[in-house]
């Protein structure tokens, strides 16, 4: 049998690209991503009232880089 060649660790790491608005703000999109999930899932946090804070600007949800780490850290408020 031959053995299987193992990637270097840096190799296997995903490099995860968001964009985050001057103001700290990320799309739904950019925060999941941010978060390792998918947009979908915020979506429906929000629904049930669970996740981080998000806000509504002309009707786009956007999330605040602050709220998504203190969420990390088990500090959000919901």
């Amino acid at each position: 049998m031959a053995q299987k060649e193992r990637a270097p660790v840096s190799d296997s790491i995903e490099m995860v690209r968001v964009r985050v608005l001057p103001d700290g703000r990320m799309d739904r999109r950019s925060a999941a991503g941010y978060l390792g999930r998918q947009p979908k899932t915020l979506a429906m946090w929000a629904l049930q009232g669970k996740g981080p804070r998000s806000v509504k600007v002309g009707g786009r949800v956007f999330y605040f880089r602050d709220d998504l780490d203190a969420f990390v850290r088990g500090k959000a408020e919901t």
